[in-house]
């Protein structure tokens, strides 16, 4: 009896004391896969935002998904022509809801996915993202919703961890990290009157902590993954659906692979006399639209079905176009149109530009593009950046303090370890400042008597540290305007991305204690009112420079006259490339770039120029210009996948005969140059009077994609050449080369991509051109010589050791003629 009651005991004090826990430590799941979760509306540790918290409405709806979601096909209903009457679109199917679906579209309702990425990660103890997604007036006066799919790490500690979502910088929910399994769709109410017409800011913040590790290595471990398919926004009724045509083209937005697509259907593409207009057309659009991964797609046979992040254009005269599309308004018979009309099959909107010639045609395709042009004499403030990172990024012409709060920086207050935030900054073409120059960054910022020296505060650069900053002392302090100087070698010509990454050590991580790596007393604090400085630079354009092309669209962006643009020949695969290197172009230069198709480099001269084509069809001046092989014509053929594996003989006898000979001496040789250059900043380009010439480049036959740029046969204008093996090749090359992650990797000499690989590499330039760009001043001479000095190391000496002799020299002749002689 005594051991029953002493067993009863037992059981009811255990019970209590289990009631009286939290959720015990586990390293698996949270949950099983596809099981519900309750997003939480408040965090552990929030770190301070900038402004108040606004409430968020509940109650908030959790979809479970897995690991890829399928975005299912909206069905958007565009008003039709006043010209057309109205036509009723098919409803959209509705797809079941199973375990590999997210949430099916309810019928009436339209849904637009927001991420202009193909990934994006969140990655650290703390990660902001912000961008703005384009609405029109009736998506934002309609009921809406918010609903993202993610998955996280399994070290996050759930309860510590937070997701929060903000629309115009007001939160809207916020959900607890802790889909380690599988992906997890999590639904939000938006409050009403939240969006706008216009650019909406989209906001994704993360505060991940670790489940057991207190070190700095651990933070590195920590991530959430939006899937880009499963995230989107979704209106109620069909009113959203409809795209007024001022609004259309900027809403166009991306697909669940963060894409934007214009499907051109021209039936006389192949015509003498179109492809002026279509380019331009090209780039009007893209101009409009700012969206980030944009490719352009020509046809001539029939009209593309519409989707998410795609805009189908029918472009033709009015004769031309009745057999594709026989409900054309009758005004496209007398005078030139340009409008929205419906497809019948989809329902998807079309634009529509015709007219009775093609005259008329390029009339009404120049309704449309002139809102986008610019004098090339009219400079820009900034760089267009808020479609993929918001806010835009300001362009730096001289002397200039920035406050981060004007770079999207906003005052943080932190208890992790590993602080990192980020803004972007621009400066024009002609930047010459990447040997001597030194900007400063400001640094307001606090930090407690908890953190340890050994801590240290980092500046990076587009992704390389440019400076350290360590922490002494042990009695805590305030940063006022600390200056950090910062070197300007790795800037580069267009948009550069610098981040502040705050190292912070302390005791409490040394012991690692329970539950320490969820303390929510903040240690670091960042304000907003800290500066970046920016100093004068030399100013001088450079030729060749694929960076500055790929920044500003140097010198295309600038030209005051139509560029000339050879084309080997126009088919829907060269036309595509072309339209889609022209649309990158011209966003990064602010303005369509005015174009003329020439049939030989013999009526180029001098100017500045674009050939793109087939290396078989490339003229052999233009590849004599940009240092290609001419006989790279006849052996530049991809490798088939069938001879991936096979080893040639000769070329491994000859590796391995390196590698046992030489390869000792060799390695160590290479590895004290890297020490050279990462200490000194001495390399072997700089160990030379004079720049010597470039080598001649072929392409490897591993390779798919060339970009090259050299000068004109007099030197007085710059050529770019792209090429492929094929007209395939080319496009399918231009649609990567092109996307926003990898169109900064373009730079040096000649750039080259293999599809192989996806590896992009760069040729570095040898030797170069200046290209005045600024009216003559003695202060930018003396800044353009100090860092043509400061690359140049034994010319500078020489230059030291000749104006060292002539002092010597002059002071002795002087003393000879007014000295006393004994």
């Amino acid at each position: 009896m005594k051991r029953i009651v002493a067993a009863s005991l037992l059981l009811l004090n255990a019970s209590a004391f289990a009631q009286a826990q939290t959720a015990p430590f586990d390293m698996s799941g949270e949950r099983p896969p596809g099981a519900s979760v309750t997003p939480r509306l408040t965090s552990p540790t929030p770190p301070a935002a900038a402004t108040a918290p606004v409430p968020v409405t509940p109650p908030v709806s959790v979809i479970p998904a897995p690991a890829s979601p399928a975005a299912p096909a909206p069905a958007p209903v565009p008003p039709p022509i006043a010209a057309q009457p109205p036509q009723s679109p098919p409803p959209a199917p509705q797809p079941a809801a199973t375990a590999n679906s997210v949430a099916p579209l309810r019928a009436g309702d339209v849904r637009r996915f927001v991420v202009p990425f193909s990934k994006l990660g969140l990655g650290g103890e703390y990660d902001r993202r912000s961008w703005s997604v384009y609405l029109t007036p009736e998506q934002a006066a309609a009921k809406a919703s918010f609903t993202f799919a993610y998955q996280n790490s399994i070290v996050v500690a759930p309860e510590a961890s937070a997701l929060t979502v903000y629309l115009n910088n007001r939160p809207i929910g916020q959900q607890r990290v802790g889909s380690p399994d599988g992906s997890s769709a999590v639904t939000f109410e938006v409050p009403p009157g939240l969006l706008q017409p216009g650019a909406n800011l989209v906001t994704f913040e993360a505060n991940q902590r670790h489940r057991t590790d207190c070190s700095i290595q651990s933070t590195y471990e920590l991530w959430s993954n939006i899937d880009p398919a499963g995230t989107y926004l979704s209106f109620a009724g069909r009113d959203a659906a409809q795209l007024p045509s001022a609004d259309a083209i900027r809403a166009i937005g991306v697909d669940g692979a963060g894409k934007t697509e214009f499907d051109i259907v021209v039936p006389a593409l192949e015509q003498p006399g179109t492809t002026k207009p279509l380019l331009r057309l090209a780039q009007g659009l893209s101009v409009l639209s700012s969206m980030p991964n944009q490719i352009f797609a020509f046809n001539t046979a029939s009209l593309p079905v519409g989707g998410p992040g795609k805009l189908s254009v029918l472009v033709g005269t009015a004769a031309e176009l009745r057999p594709l599309f026989p409900d054309l308004p009758p005004g496209a018979e007398s005078a030139a149109l340009a409008a929205f009309v419906t497809d019948p099959r989809s329902g998807s909107p079309v634009l529509l530009i015709s007219g009775p010639s093609w005259q008329a045609v390029s009339s009404a395709i120049d309704t449309i593009v002139s809102p986008t042009d610019r004098s090339s004499e009219v400079r820009r403030d900034v760089l267009t950046t808020e479609r993929w990172s918001a806010p835009n990024a300001p362009l730096v012409f001289s002397d200039t303090n920035i406050a981060l709060s004007q770079l999207g920086v906003k005052t943080t207050e932190f208890s992790g370890r590993r602080l990192r935030t980020s803004f972007n900054i621009a400066v024009p073409a002609d930047f010459y400042a990447n040997a001597y120059g030194e900007s400063k960054v400001l640094l307001d910022a606090a930090y407690t008597d908890n953190v340890m020296p050994g801590s240290h505060i980092d500046i990076y650069v587009n992704d390389n540290i440019a400076s350290t900053v360590p922490i002494t002392t042990t009695s805590g302090g305030i940063l006022r305007h600390l200056p950090i100087r910062v070197t300007m070698r790795h800037f580069k010509p267009g948009l550069n991305s610098v981040a502040i990454e705050a190292i912070l050590m302390t005791k409490d991580d040394a012991a690692c204690a329970p539950g320490s790596t969820a303390g929510a007393t903040p240690r670091f604090a960042l304000f907003d009112t800290s500066e970046l400085q920016i100093p004068d630079f030399a100013r001088v354009g450079q030729r060749p420079n694929l960076a500055a092309m790929a920044g500003t669209a140097y010198p295309y962006g600038r030209a005051t006259e139509p560029t000339p643009l050879f084309i080997d020949r126009i088919d829907a695969d060269t036309l595509s490339a072309a339209a889609t290197l022209l649309g990158q172009m011209a966003i990064t230069a602010g303005h369509p770039i005015a174009v003329e198709t020439v049939a030989s480099p013999n009526t180029i001269g001098d100017r500045d120029a674009i050939f793109i084509g087939s290396i078989s069809q490339m003229p052999a001046t233009a590849l004599t210009q940009t240092n290609i092989s001419a006989a790279s014509q006849a052996s530049w053929r991809p490798v088939p996948d069938t001879q991936a594996g096979v080893v040639d003989t000769g070329t491994a006898f000859e590796e391995w005969n390196s590698k046992v000979s030489g390869g000792v001496l060799r390695s160590r040789i290479t590895a004290f140059r890297e020490w050279l250059s990462r200490n000194f900043d001495i390399s072997r380009s700089s160990l030379q009077f004079i720049p010597g010439a470039e080598q001649i480049f072929t392409p490897a036959n591993a390779d798919t994609l060339l970009v090259a740029q050299g000068s004109s046969p007099a030197g007085a204008g710059a050529w770019t050449v792209v090429a492929a093996p094929s007209a395939k090749d080319l496009r399918e090359g231009l649609e990567v080369l092109t996307a926003q992650l990898n169109w900064p990797q373009i730079s040096g000499h000649i750039t080259t991509y293999s599809s192989k690989t996806g590896k992009i590499e760069t040729v570095p330039v040898t030797r170069f051109d200046f290209v005045p760009s600024t009216p003559w001043s003695i202060a930018n001479y003396r800044l353009i010589a100090a860092n043509w000095l400061s690359t140049n190391i034994l010319s500078y000496a020489f230059l030291l050791v000749v104006f060292v002799l002539l002092i010597g020299i002059t002071t002795s002749s002087m003393l000879k003629k007014l000295g006393r002689s004994k």
